[in-house]
């Protein structure tokens, strides 16, 4: 399998980035081809330990920084390091893309150069939150500020194949995030969406509030990007904040650093288990393609679980489930008419 990185996406690049490929050639039965500026990546790889037959390189010299327009920037930066990376994909001489740049270019490239499933009306950016019971995959969180009921449907339709094959949840759960449990709650594209959602033939078990999410009443909770992408960034907020507010608890004296002492273990499992890097990347969910959105503020260990994520989703055939239950729910609805 081989797997090609945008070196030059995200606020640590290229240095993280190498450093995560390398991590990912030297465990991962993988090739990696990085694209970006051949020279500087052969001088940053020249320090590092790694199979020299496992990691390819691709000249790009252009760069798309978070402050380009995202549509302008896919079709005025031809030679970018991203738009190099998704042509390898669409050629057919990588089997997934990753990148940690910014997300409104991917997602224009993305849609642009490798297009949507057939079906798909609009990708859906999926991220996995760690809850109580494990974890939940949360769509859209960012790909889409403005939605249709129908749009949220397909989001579920998506988000549960991607977790039955992905994530191994059987039967998966699926929720529509609401500011209450009640049918009657919500705006109009919460309301509408219900009604479609409970009829849909997957696991719906209603609304879910957000502060359950973190208990893990969901597998799959489904929302608009806007909506999506508050919770995750402010689930991120305070997991960070949580994690400093307790280091300063331990560090207090004497007596609370020898009981940090003594809950090393269970402390380090903890901080394991909010700490984003862990989780890999989020997949553009309705690509014609294994598309992998690494955080923006990726290190080298959160570059290396991004491929491996990617690595698992090329090697399901997600897409190709997508492709089917999509048509067969077109087809049905052209049935009931």
């Amino acid at each position: 399998m081989r797997i090609v990185v945008d070196a030059y996406g995200g606020d640590n690049a290229p240095e993280a980035v190498v450093k995560g490929c390398v991590l990912a050639a030297r465990e991962l039965d993988i090739e990696i081809i990085l694209t970006g500026n051949k020279k500087k990546l052969e001088e940053l790889l020249k320090t590092e330990n790694y199979p020299n037959d496992k990691i390819i390189l691709y000249n790009a010299e252009e760069v798309i920084t978070n402050d380009d327009s995202p549509v302008h920037a896919i079709r005025s930066k031809k030679n970018s390091s991203l738009v190099a990376a998704l042509d390898l994909v669409k050629k057919h001489e990588a089997d997934a893309v990753v990148s940690a740049g910014n997300t409104g270019a991917y997602l224009a490239g993305a849609f642009r150069i490798l297009g949507r499933i057939k079906g798909v009306k609009r990708p859906a950016l999926a991220t996995f939150i760690p809850n109580l019971k494990g974890g939940s995959i949360v769509l859209d969180v960012g790909a889409n500020a403005d939605c249709k009921p129908e749009n949220l449907l397909q989001f579920a339709w998506m988000g549960s194949v991607y977790a039955e094959n992905v994530l191994k949840m059987e039967n998966p759960r699926v929720s529509v995030l609401n500011i209450g449990a009640e049918e009657s709650k919500g705006n109009d594209l919460v309301k509408e969406a219900f009604p479609l959602l409970k009829k849909s033939g997957l696991n719906f078990t209603g609304n879910i509030e957000a502060r359950r999410i973190p208990y893990g009443d969901a597998d799959v909770v489904v929302c608009d990007g806007f909506v999506g992408n508050v919770v995750l960034k402010l689930t991120e907020g305070v997991c960070l904040a949580l994690l400093s507010m307790l280091k300063g608890v331990f560090l207090k004296n004497a007596v609370t650093k020898i009981c940090a002492a003594a809950l090393k273990p269970s402390l380090r499992d903890l901080k394991k288990k909010m700490d984003y890097s862990e989780y890999g990347g989020a997949p553009f969910l309705g690509i014609d393609g294994v598309v992998i959105k690494a955080h923006g503020s990726s290190n080298a260990k959160a570059f290396y679980n991004a491929i491996r994520s990617a690595v698992v989703f090329a090697s399901t055939e997600v897409n190709d489930k997508i492709r089917f239950l999509l048509g067969a729910q077109k087809e049905e609805t052209k049935d009931e008419r």
